[in-house]
């Protein structure tokens, strides 16, 4: 069946594609440079990890159902299900990583002596397992039943249509809106996002207190290692940032969806709020590539070795210092 596509259309498409070719080629450089340096194993990057592995999937995945979905295609109720809902685990994928990143850095600065009995690598494994498994819950609770095929149903025999129901697949048709306010949002996403606000509070307030103490000559160390996790904390801070300034937009969307049903959306404003949840996809390796020099080092090294004739030398795995621009 032919399906024209107008030119709105064709923009918005040009725009997915735009981001998802950043995304894609982005968070994999995120996850071979951690896979090529050592100095890059420690929780914190494996959670980086996570997270990359998750923005990937948005742009492999999600963007290229997005562009389905723009389109409109007549499907059953539930294919159109399956189609909207590898954008909620990968949502929820990210902000638990990002959580997990955020108590990571707490312990880090709160107990930096018990640090790595603590936090071992079997232990950040199944964190990040459980995240995972926590993500598939909440992202497919809609093919459990919590979805609109009853008003689907309604209105398709109101019509006098018998059968399974065939609709437009669209977003808000099959996912319900109290699912994405009372339990997506108010449950999974905004509690979370205040959670790490206060923990990278905390932890901002931790190291200025350890950087005030007045230290001796041969205290340098204890300075350096909290200078060090300072200038972490703030990119890492960065990253949160840009994560709920690209989906707080969206959520607000849906929360007057669900508030104010005869209230006008633009929708140029709910394009631009869906270019945002998909874009945020990107912004992470521009972050890590401009704030924090490990990464910054092993891009360049990565791109020397397989992009370029002429290979660097190899990397210094044991920086000696955490450099993070300001």
């Amino acid at each position: 069946m032919s399906h024209s596509i107008s030119a709105f259309q064709a923009a918005y498409i040009g725009i997915e594609v735009l981001i998802a070719l950043v995304s894609v080629p982005g968070n994999v450089l995120v996850i071979w440079a951690v896979k090529v340096n050592q100095a890059l194993r420690d929780a914190t990057f494996c959670f980086i990890v996570s997270l990359a592995v998750a923005d990937v999937a948005v742009g492999a995945l999600v963007i290229p159902l997005a562009i389905l979905i723009n389109i409109g295609p007549q499907t059953h109720f539930y294919t159109c299900l399956m189609v909207a809902c590898p954008v909620l685990i990968l949502t929820q994928s990210s902000i638990l990583a990002l959580l997990a990143i955020a108590v990571d850095r707490y312990l880090r600065v709160k107990i930096p002596l018990r640090y790595k009995t603590v936090v071992t690598p079997r232990r950040a494994a199944v964190a990040i397992a459980g995240c995972w498994i926590l993500s598939l819950v909440v992202g497919l609770t809609p093919m459990f039943g919590w979805n609109n095929l009853s008003k689907v149903e309604m209105a398709w025999a109101a019509n006098g249509s018998v059968g399974e129901p065939m609709i437009k697949c669209e977003f808000e048709k099959v996912i319900s809106m109290e699912y994405m306010v009372y339990f997506n949002f108010f449950v999974w996403v905004l509690p979370p996002l205040l959670l790490m606000v206060l923990i990278y509070l905390e932890v901002f307030y931790l190291i200025r207190k350890q950087l005030s103490k007045k230290v001796s000559a041969s205290s340098g160390d204890p300075q350096k290692y909290y200078g060090k996790e300072l200038k972490i904390a703030k990119s890492l801070a960065l990253i949160l940032f840009l994560f709920a300034l690209s989906w707080l937009p969206l959520h607000i969307l849906n929360c007057i969806t669900l508030f104010c049903p005869t209230c006008h959306k633009p929708t140029i404003l709910t394009y631009i709020a869906i270019f945002l949840t998909h874009g945020n996809s990107a912004m992470n390796p521009i972050v890590y590539a401009f704030r924090i020099q490990k990464f910054r080092v092993t891009f360049l090294k990565i791109w020397s070795d397989h992009f370029r004739c002429q290979p660097e030398p190899p990397i210094d795995e044991d920086l000696p210092e955490e450099k993070v621009d300001d």
